[in-house]
């Protein structure tokens, strides 16, 4: 077992200095593919960050034992994580057949799930399906759902719909308050922290991961960001 696989399998065992210490490695890898998108409204190094979520997301769905090449399969993982980012903001837009894809990748997880009680390898859904491990991840990190606003999240089960206002819907408070407008205020940091969390579904543990800093640092500044915006939005 190479030093990455290694890696790879303590890390999806659970161990994050394995973690930490593959995005140390693998930075020049992760820069090459956030590079691509540099000049699109983003910073770069919230491109960078964005990309080590992708990065991360491939190694907790890499098998070990499907014999694919590790980089080849997390290409297409962080570029995905930054076009859902840039698509957010109605940047990037994805491609009708992309979606049928997606769709159909989720269809068979969830028939593999159900059947085998229990996640399908990437082997298992790549002879299913019939698309290599790179059409799956590509087609998986593009169009992931992204959390509602609506979501409790945190120990005190805080929603951006329930901070930002208690009687509206979230169709017309959007509509009104303009929350997309009202989260760019924020100080970059909490921005971060609120996209990160609400709007691509991170837990704080990963975002503390990809933030370099502690859960309890993650959710301490997300807590002030939502109070923050309701003082932007009173």
């Amino acid at each position: 077992m190479s030093r990455i696989e290694e890696l790879i399998a303590r890390s999806q065992a659970g161990d994050r200095d394995a973690g930490e210490a593959l995005v140390t490695e693998n930075a020049g890898l992760i820069w090459s593919v956030a590079r691509r998108f540099l000049g699109r409204g983003a910073e770069a190094e919230d491109l960078y960050q964005l990309g080590c979520l992708g990065f991360l997301k491939a190694v907790e769905g890499f098998d070990l034992h499907f014999g694919t090449q590790f980089s080849t399969y997390a290409v297409p993982k962080i570029a995905g994580e930054i076009r859902r980012f840039l698509r957010d903001d109605g940047a990037v837009k994805v491609s009708r057949g992309l979606k049928e894809r997606s769709a159909t990748v989720k269809s068979v997880r969830n028939q593999l799930t159900a059947e085998l009680c229990r996640e399908p390898t990437l082997q298992e859904l790549s002879e299913k399906t019939g698309l290599t491990p790179e059409e799956i991840a590509m087609a998986e990190a593009a169009t992931a759902c992204t959390e509602s606003i609506q979501k409790e999240t945190g120990e005190d089960g805080f929603t951006l719909e329930n901070v930002l206002t208690d009687t509206q819907t979230e169709e017309t408070m959007v509509e009104k308050i303009a929350l997309r407008q009202a989260i760019e205020k924020l100080p970059e940091r909490e921005r971060t922290v609120i996209k990160l969390r609400y709007f691509h579904s991170l837990t704080q543990d990963r975002v503390a991961k990809v933030l370099s800093v502690s859960q309890v640092q993650v959710s301490r500044i997300e807590k002030k960001a939502l109070h923050r915006l309701r003082d932007l939005l009173a």
